[in-house]
């Protein structure tokens, strides 16, 4: 017995030194210093909204995107959002959260995502096993498209149904944003000043849509690509215009060679920053 006890205990030590050695992720705050995950939640209870920003592939967002909601939702009412479902999807999202279609009929009536089912499809069934609200927010990807090609001015060709699947136009726009100005430098000339007024639709759109659907007493979580919250631009500069006096917290996702240390140009990007390893496997 005591053989098998003095074995449990190496192996406990054994386990603890590698996870620590190997670590899939580390949490730091906007200053880079380490935190542990009870004092993100702790601190995260106190917004009204929080942006999840995430890498769409990366399995540990996913995986703490899940974890964060189930720890939120023993204290708080949650409403959920997100980007990867359209306004203009509501309507099947809401009649699958109220067990009128299945998966299979969601998933033919609704433009979902490649990785909808392995990523998303588990935070939208833990919002239909606890009847929370889960609002898609973003803006139909054919009219960001549109943008793309021609600008803001071809919406307002669009009817009066349409024009209620986006931000209100017409939108107030700041191409001299950080974030804006690095899309052009990546575009490369390609799309020239309309690649920033693309993905400024998609911000506004995911803002006003989150703004309409904030009820009192409710933490709004959403999920979003990191860049549309990175640095407090994209979505929150919209937040921001709409209601200035809301408590608005924001996580990121990084990746870097050694996990242990935040490299410095990460630091301010969010509230939280989940640094994972950049060999970490992809979901897709």
């Amino acid at each position: 017995m005591i053989r098998i006890i003095s074995l449990l205990i190496i192996l406990f030590f054994v386990i603890t030194a590698f996870a620590q050695k190997n670590p899939a992720y580390i949490l730091f705050n906007t200053k880079g210093n380490k935190v542990s995950y009870e004092k993100m939640i702790r601190k995260l209870k106190q917004s009204d909204v929080i942006l999840f920003g995430e890498f769409h592939d990366n399995p540990i967002s996913h995986w703490l995107q899940l974890e964060l909601i189930t720890s939120l939702s023993e204290e708080h009412e949650l409403t959920l959002g997100a980007e990867m479902i359209e306004t203009d999807n509501q309507v099947f999202l809401d009649q699958y959260l109220a067990g009128e279609i299945n998966e299979k009929e969601l998933d033919s009536l609704a433009r979902l995502w490649r990785n909808y089912h392995t990523d998303y499809a588990p935070l939208v069934d833990f919002a239909k096993e606890h009847d929370i609200r889960f609002i898609g927010t973003n803006v139909p990807r054919r009219f960001a498209s549109m943008v793309y090609r021609n600008g803001f001015g071809v919406l307002d060709s669009l009817t009066d149904r349409e024009k209620g699947w986006m931000a209100t136009l017409p939108i107030a726009y700041d191409p001299q944003l950080p974030g804006y100005q690095k899309m052009l430098e990546m575009g490369g000339g390609h799309g020239g000043e309309n690649l920033p007024k693309a993905q400024a639709i998609k911000d506004a759109t995911m803002a006003e849509f989150i703004h309409k659907n904030i009820e009192d007493g409710k933490l709004f979580v959403h999920f979003n690509g990191s860049y549309h919250s990175d640095n407090y631009e994209g979505i929150l500069w919209y937040l921001k215009r709409l209601d200035p006096d809301r408590e608005y917290r924001t996580i990121t996702t990084v990746m870097q060679e050694d996990v242990k240390r935040l490299e410095e140009e990460y630091e301010g990007r969010a509230d939280f920053i989940i640094c994972v390893p950049e060999n970490m496997t992809r979901t897709y």
